[in-house]
């Protein structure tokens, strides 16, 4: 049921705005109620069940918990409407089940607005079950006790008149009758004198007496086993909140066709205390056991920790023995998520934030805010209602100032949001908060270490707290739920202890110091722990303008194996807190380009890091990551002449990178078919320097393919032994594609390995010389084998990776070659020719010709061979013959 949203129709002048409460689809929610409530019907109707059994564990409350703002309250009000009228049922809900059992549901606010005490709890149950029309004869008489001791002189139905409960319940007018129907009855059971209203008053103890003889005369009571001991106990607080034992008794005795099954909804459950202070608590849940046959379906923003032996003492009932459909994990429950009968709410989904925001303004049947402002809206929501919400409300602000609102009215936080969250924390609890709030993820000792304290338990108090999520993959297991996250950061915080922005800068200096303690004393030197603390410090030191310390050691560390993780860095503004482009901001872009150079085509790689080295702003010690991707970068893109200038001043300065710029200058010997050159290079080099890899490279040119994979070999297990994924993967690629030529059968069992090893991996480059190796595996066999590399030929262009395309013409040669296709021979190397204008790898025309057995046209460019022109003819020549061979016999490639 749609209600008028009263707060909004106050807000404008403009009666043709339409402004209702919009309930979103919150579906699954109620197929838990639904669910459950089945099962708690079933259980109580069944032959077994016992009322008065008090130590039977109980499985009778649900509980939805979630942060401040996200829907609780009104999905209580809607569960209450739709048990009681099924007219009052949103339209996606479904029926709730199909029982003969009646139920009563009845919603109580425990908010401290409400001015909810106890005793209005109490009456207010018993208020709900007046609906039945009769008696209570054991909680009746225990409350007109309980009511005569404590407000004498004041009739009941003048406390409930005066505190709105008579026009609440239709039926509430009825209950001082049946209070006094049940004392009439046991007056005249006992012929006591007096008169009725006063029966109980002067006859305590002859009913009392009465009962504990199981007397005739009271036979309708004596089967309530403690209303003798109630009716003796002092009638005080204490003893109240024991009387929902009795009601429950009355509830059991009555017929099958005049009974019912109360459903309490207990809202805002925050309210009644906090983690030390329980004394509401412990009345509550003494309501809750008491009742067996009652369904409770409690909302507030934390779980309950009734099922946490830490509790024993505190509480009456506590342990997973007493409750365990609230023990975290409990597999006999349904559920929205793994905490069995207590249930997070989750946020909006973006097409239900963008139907609340359609339906609750609207102008003749149509949404008064348009799309692209609903779209921003919802975006910036992260699904929490409480901000679709309150920027309904700065819509309508905006319009009152006498304009339309836009796009840009709605990159807004709401300070609103930060009082919500930080309502119920403790001034420890809103310092861990605003402290985790630096980080995208946190475990509790990195979130002590960041606020500054020198013990957990505020910290293990957060992360029990809804608006903290748990994630079991990642490096730390906690993250702020993210529109609190950015509200805490950004928003004015009017708060009694905000912070002010030399605390700030105080809280990310810890941060950043912890983080860099986390990534140098981790014993195993885990790469997800380095690429954690490296994203999260490279943020802090951009954000908040810090030296960049450790980060430089990271960061190199980081492109060491060229696994190439993604590293999200979030958009910065336009200067740091200084007021100018810092070097940590140079260092995101340089890592942040490096990182997608993978994803994106070369010539962009290379204009982003000339722009960072232009910039000046990247410290002496960087220069060198960003100079020497740079020289990668343009290799790939054919700037051969400014690629050696690069590795050379890399090489020259003698710094972290000197191995890696001396592999990249044998690479450019390579390029260029200085082959000897390459191979001395290479001797310089080392594992560090990725010597055996260069070899591999060399001598597969030659033709040598058994040398090639044995250098190759070498290498993987040099890279094996050095954890070097990402080298072991590139490698196995390598050796791959030169065993393609030579041995097809082999080629796919190193095909599969390289597979597999670069799956969890993004080496881009790396993937296309796999694909290229399958070709050649294939040469001489695959009908669609042009096909498939045309194909291939359109991604690397895309890429911009210009040796691939060099690379895959060659394979089509090795297949024209095999089939003896003179015409598509000649095409491929002309095409061949075109590729290798600039003089890099020339040298593959060369091989065309050779593996063809053709002569050499004059003004051919030649390369220097490591054993001559002539041997490296024959042994291309043999590979084609071989592959022949095997076509002939039919032998396939796998």
């Amino acid at each position: 049921m749609a209600g008028r949203d009263l707060r909004t129709l106050f807000t404008s002048n403009d009666r043709s705005i339409s402004a209702n409460e919009a309930f979103t689809n919150r579906q699954a929610q109620w197929q838990a109620v639904t669910t459950c409530l089945a099962e708690h019907l079933r259980q109580v109707s069944g032959t077994g069940f016992d009322v008065e059994d008090l130590e039977s564990p109980r499985r009778n409350v649900l509980v939805f918990h979630g942060v401040g703002g996200i829907g609780k309250s009104t999905l209580s009000r809607k569960i209450e409407a739709s048990l009681t009228h099924s007219e009052h049922r949103p339209a996606q809900w479904d029926s709730p089940f199909h029982s003969e059992e009646r139920t009563l549901p009845v919603r109580i606010d425990l908010a401290r607005s409400a001015g909810t005490d106890f005793e209005r709890i109490i009456l207010t149950i018993r208020l709900a079950v007046a609906a039945l029309g009769r008696p209570m004869p054991a909680f009746d008489l225990a409350l007109r006790r309980y009511w005569e001791h404590n407000h004498p002189g004041e009739p009941i139905e003048d406390y409930l008149r005066r505190g709105g409960l008579l026009s609440r319940f239709s039926a509430a007018a009825a209950l001082p009758q049946q209070m006094q129907s049940a004392l009439g009855d046991v007056a005249q059971a006992l012929l006591l004198p007096g008169t009725v209203g006063g029966a109980l008053g002067h006859g305590v103890g002859a009913l009392v007496g009465a009962l504990r003889e199981r007397r005739q005369s009271v036979r309708a009571l004596a089967g309530c086993a403690r209303l003798a001991d109630l009716l003796e106990a002092e009638p005080d607080l204490d003893a109240l909140s024991f009387y929902p034992h009795l009601l429950a008794w009355d509830l059991a005795q009555l017929p099958a066709d005049r009974s019912a099954v109360p459903v309490i909804l207990l809202d805002t459950f925050e309210d009644t205390g906090d983690r030390t202070h329980r004394d509401f608590e412990l009345l509550l849940q003494r309501i809750v056991w008491l009742m067996p046959n009652a369904f409770f379906v409690v909302t507030g923003r934390n779980r309950l920790q009734w099922a946490e032996t830490a509790v024993e003492g505190q509480l009456d009932w506590a342990g997973p023995n007493a409750w365990p459909g609230l023990v975290p994990g409990d597999a006999a429950y349904p559920r929205s998520d793994a905490s069995g009968r207590q249930i997070l709410i989750g946020d909006f989904s973006r097409e239900d934030c963008e139907d609340y925001l359609a339906r609750r303004l609207s102008r003749d049947g149509r949404p008064l805010i348009d799309e692209p402002v609903r779209r921003i809206i919802a975006e910036r929501s992260h699904g929490l209602p409480l901000h679709l919400d309150l920027s309904v409300m700065r819509y309508l602000e905006i319009r009152r100032g006498g304009r339309q609102p836009h796009v840009a009215d709605f990159d807004h936080d709401f300070p609103a949001l930060i009082a919500r969250t930080l309502s119920d924390l403790t001034a420890e609890e809103r310092q861990v908060l605003r402290s985790v709030s630096l980080l995208s993820a946190f475990s509790v000792a990195l979130a002590t270490e960041v606020a500054g304290m020198d013990h957990d338990a505020p910290a293990l108090r957060l992360t029990e707290r809804p608006f903290i999520r748990e994630s079991a993959s990642g490096v730390w297991p906690f993250h702020v739920h993210d529109l609190i996250r950015s509200a805490i950061r950004n928003a004015d915080d009017g708060s009694d202890d905000r912070w002010s922005e030399q605390d700030w800068r105080r809280a990310a200096r810890r941060a950043f110091r912890a983080l860099g303690a986390q990534w140098r004393q981790d014993p195993r030197r885990d790469r997800a722990v380095l690429v954690g603390c490296l994203q999260q410090g490279l943020l802090l030191a951009r954000d908040f303008d810090l030296e960049l310390d450790w980060l430089a050691d990271a960061s190199f560390q980081y492109v060491a194996d060229s696994l190439w993780e993604p590293l999200a860095f979030p958009a910065a503004g336009e200067t740091s807190s200084s007021g100018r482009q810092s070097a940590a901001d140079a260092l995101v872009e340089t890592l942040s380009t490096i990182t997608r150079r993978h994803l994106e085509h070369r010539e962009r790689t290379a204009d982003r890091l000339t722009a960072v080295l232009a910039s000046g702003r990247l410290p002496d010690d960087l220069v060198e990551l960003a100079t020497y991707y740079l020289a990668k970068a343009q290799r790939d893109i054919g700037l051969t002449d400014e690629s050696r200038r690069g590795m050379q001043r890399v090489a020259s300065a003698g710094g972290r990178l000197v191995l890696a710029a001396g592999r990249g200058l044998a690479h450019l010997s390579r390029l260029s078919g200085d082959f000897p050159a390459a191979v001395e290079a290479a001797g310089r080099l080392g594992w560090e320097g990725r010597s055996r890899r260069v070899l591999g490279d060399v001598w597969w040119v030659q033709g040598d393919m058994e040398q090639a994979a044995a250098a190759y070999l070498a290498n993987r297990g040099e890279a094996e032994e050095h954890g070097a994924a990402g080298e072991t993967a590139m490698t196995q690629a390598h050796l791959a594609f030169a065993v393609a030529f030579a041995d097809p059968l082999r080629a796919d069992d190193e095909l599969d390995l390289a597979t597999r090893l670069l799956a969890p991996l993004s080496l881009r480059s790396t993937e296309m010389t796999a694909r290229i190796a399958a070709l050649v595996r294939d040469a001489g066999y695959a009908a669609d084998l042009p096909d498939r590399a045309a194909v291939l030929l359109v991604e690397i262009d895309v890429s911009g990776i210009s040796y691939a395309a060099a690379k895959l013409q060659l394979a089509l040669c090795f297949h024209h070659a095999v089939l003896d296709a003179r015409d598509d021979l000649a095409s491929g190397i002309v095409r061949l020719r075109e590729l290798t204008r600039s003089g890099d790898y020339a040298y593959y025309v060369e091989i065309a010709h050779f593996m063809a057995g053709l002569p050499l046209p004059a003004h051919t460019a030649r390369a220097r061979w490591i054993d001559g022109e002539q041997r490296t003819r024959e042994r291309w020549r043999s590979l084609v013959a071989i592959r022949r061979t095997r076509i002939g016999t039919g032998r396939p490639p796998a």
